[in-house]
């Protein structure tokens, strides 16, 4: 494969000096043979200038701060607005790539053409075990991203044609609430204007653990959650889809401690669709709120969320 595009890896950060580093390390080492710049976007912190390498340094690296709405979705676009590459690859400052990540999926990415976004597999790592999360295909389509957030397609895996994420397609959505589900937002917003090409490999660590910020925001998730199916209409009238998110809501207020908005989500979540099984789990955990952390921790061991 000749004339290999440029990647700017971005990666989005507050306060975790030894993550970032080694999530700095990992794209720098990656063994593809184009150009390759690094640039870490500080949100709600004070910029490590010491991660910056010297002025002709290969690989280099930039610190910026987050210019654009304080959070996630700010930081990432920050980090887009000023890459120089032809392509830009997210990774969050609490993961890492396999050495292979870039070259397999430029490689797919180059038999297509007209995509516009590439995925891969990832490696779940949590309390000491590592737990692989495959896809399936070779190909993600909107109805499959309708019907199913798909976990493995995890934003540390997401390569894009800068082009796109400038033009039609667009940069991440900054309404968001708290810029959750922002990854699956820009999935389904993609997946719309044509199939996303997946490497089906896991090629990703992905740590879940205490320094996962948004491990316990219930507040934003249940929020976040709600701007999607209000965003989505395509989720709100599949009734899989629709009731798999009401019980993620009505999970999130049981842990919460509001049994009451939880009874009216697990109702709401029986009634659309009494097979999915997140409602009687929402309803166990609002008479116990403190089961739900073990229950996540159950999930979380294997490489799994609610």
């Amino acid at each position: 494969m000749t004339d290999l595009p440029s990647v700017t890896v971005t990666i989005p950060t507050h306060d975790r000096p030894q993550q970032v580093r080694t999530a700095i390390e990992a794209a720098r080492a990656q063994d593809y043979a184009g150009e390759l710049e690094v640039v870490v976007v500080y949100d709600n912190a004070e910029p490590d200038l010491s991660l910056q390498t010297a002025p002709g340094a290969e690989r280099p690296v930039r610190v910026l701060r987050n210019e654009r709405t304080p959070g996630l979705a700010g930081a990432r676009n920050t980090a887009t607005v000023h890459a120089n590459g032809e392509l830009v690859a997210f990774c969050d400052d609490d993961d890492y790539w396999a050495p292979t990540k870039l070259r397999r999926q430029v490689e797919e990415l180059h038999r297509a053409p007209d995509a516009e976004m590439v995925t891969c597999s990832i490696l779940v790592e949590y309390d000491g075990r590592s737990t692989p999360r495959l896809a399936g295909v070779d190909r993600v389509t909107h109805p499959m991203l309708v019907r199913s957030r798909m976990a493995m397609l995890h934003s540390s895996t997401f390569v894009f044609r800068r082009a796109a994420m400038l033009g039609d397609l667009g940069l991440i959505d900054e309404e968001i609430p708290g810029s959750q589900n922002e990854d699956w937002d820009i999935l389904l917003r993609a997946a719309e204007r044509g199939p996303i090409v997946h490497v089906d490999e896991p090629l990703v660590h992905v740590v879940w653990g205490a320094t996962s910020f948004f491990s316990r925001r219930w507040d934003t998730k249940i929020d976040s959650s709600e701007w999607m199916l209000r965003r989505h209409p395509a989720i709100a009238a599949d009734s899989r889809a629709a009731s798999r998110l009401m019980g993620q809501i009505a999970f999130a207020h049981a842990c919460s401690g509001n049994r009451r908005d939880a009874a009216r989500w697990v109702a709401r979540t029986a009634r659309r669709n009494p097979a999915e099984p997140r409602w009687p789990l929402a309803a166990a955990v609002s008479v116990w709120p403190r089961a739900g952390g073990t229950v996540l921790n159950l999930l979380h061991r294997m490489g799994r969320g609610v």
